[in-house]
This record gives C-alpha cells, structure tokens and sequence, in this order.
C-alpha cells in the first residue's frame, strides 16, 4: 500500500505556499505559519487529505470508475500525463477545450476524426490523395492529437476529475460544478479549498511537489486494480473449488433377492 513520508514531502517542498498578500483567507485552516513573508503549509493537514483522496480514487478503480487528469500548467504537463499513463487514466495537459465536458458529444466527434485520420495513415488510405491534401491532414492530425490524445478512450464523461491548480484550471472545475462530478485538487494558499470536493493543500508551482502528490494518487489507483483483480481470483478460485467438491450423494441399497419361495407339500388324505 502506498506510504505517504511526510520527510519526503519537505523535501520536495510540498509545504511552500504563496505570499502572504496574495493568500486566500479560506485556507487558514491549512497554514502553518508564515516565513519571510510566504506562508507555509501544514503537512499534517496536506498527508490527512491526501491520504483521504487517494483511498478516493482507490474505491473508485475498485468498481472500474474513470479518473480524468487535468494540468495545463508548464511545469506540470509531463508529470501529470506520466502519472495518468502509469495508471491508464485518461489526462489533459495542453489546453482545456471550453465544453469538454458539458459538450462531450461534440468533443467526442473530433475524436473520432482524429481516430479516422489517424486510420486513414496506417491503411494507406492517403495514398489516393493529392500530397498537398497528405500534409493538410497529417498537419489537422497533430493538432488534434496534442490536444485530444489523452482523451482518445474516454467513451463516457469521467466520474471525477483531479486538477493540479484549482485556479488555473477553473473553468474544468467549473464544467465539473455543473455535472456534478466529484473534483480532487492540488491547492495552493492562493486558492479557494471549498471549490472542489477533495482539496489537497499543497504546492502547485513546484515540479518536485506535483510529482509527489500525483505519484501517490496515481499509485492508490493502481492499487485498486489490484485490489479487484485479487478478489476477482479468489472468488474464481472459490466457484471452482465449489465446483469439484461435490458431496456424496445418498446411495440406496439394492433390495436383496427375495427367498425363493418354497412349495407346501401335498397333504395326505
């Protein structure tokens, strides 16, 4: 099961906040002190709760639920797609297409488009077209993939969304608010905890603290694959067990052979 070291948080400044004249006051709960100005995060708070959405997103690939991933910043785009593609999540790191999810049948047409391009290439379909038409679809065919790659299996709207600045992604957080889908997110002394269900206080500007947090929540949802996949077994293993353990069933003897029966003499007169 995967550990949370609060050492290992320090390390990667987990704990670093904003400066004091850009806090948002909701966050006090989550503040340790102040610094030089900057406020620093309690990571007796920050370990609580991400220990509380990681068993979050553990339940939910335990019933096969889908866990969007959502990081446009610079400094978190690798991070967030390595970890989504450790535990086979979908993730958008490019650029947040207003109604991804509030309009998810349009957003799933250009993906389909994508798909038939990206068919199109590999059959050698294209070969039938003229070279200027090759380049203007191989060009429309980046352009879909860098912003809709992450998202080329998600065939329903994910059941929650994990965002690593709750502020620079506000309008997925607000796509979610009207869905009603749960939303887990990195939050900084900068932002508004109560905007999603699950807030992780912690430093969202720094490579090393997102690589922590989403490492962690990325191994929870392995985890509970695992999990599934072992209680899977040992239900298989008990059907079969079931299966060839059969009682004895109750045999009934056969019914001895009757006496032959003997013949009364004669009497005499």
């Amino acid at each position: 099961m995967a550990s949370i070291d609060q050492k290992a948080m320090l390390e990667a400044g987990v704990h670093f906040g904003h400066l004091r004249k850009k806090w948002n006051p909701k966050m006090l709960p989550y503040i340790f002190s102040e610094k030089k100005g900057i406020h620093v995060i309690d990571l007796n708070k920050t370990a609580a709760k991400l220990e509380e959405a990681g068993n979050v997103l553990r339940n939910m690939a335990k019933n096969d639920k889908t866990v969007l991933f959502v990081a446009t910043k610079k400094q978190a785009k690798d991070i967030v797609k390595k970890a989504a593609m450790s535990c086979e999540m979908p993730f958008v790191t490019e650029r947040w297409l207003g109604g991804m999810l509030t309009n998810f049948a349009t957003i799933r047409k250009s993906v389909r488009k994508m798909q038939n391009i990206d068919k199109m290439f590999k059959d050698g379909t294209v070969k039938n077209i003229t070279k200027k038409e090759r380049l203007m679809l191989s060009r429309q065919k980046d352009k879909l993939e860098k912003v809709l790659g992450g998202i080329a299996n998600l065939n329903r709207i994910p059941q929650a969304v994990f965002v690593v600045d709750i502020f620079h992604e506000d309008i997925a957080i607000s796509e979610c608010k009207k869905l009603g889908i749960n939303t887990l997110g990195m939050v900084d002394t900068n932002s508004d905890p109560n905007k999603v269900n699950f807030a992780i206080p912690a430093n969202d500007d720094s490579s090393k603290s997102i690589e922590y947090i989403v490492t962690y929540l990325a191994a929870c949802i392995n985890e509970g694959r695992k999990e599934k996949a072992t209680a899977k077994e040992e239900a298989n293993a008990e059907n079969a067990a079931e299966v060839t353990h059969v009682e004895p069933t109750n045999v009934v003897p056969e019914a001895e052979e009757a006496a032959p029966a003997v013949e009364s003499a004669p009497s005499e007169d």
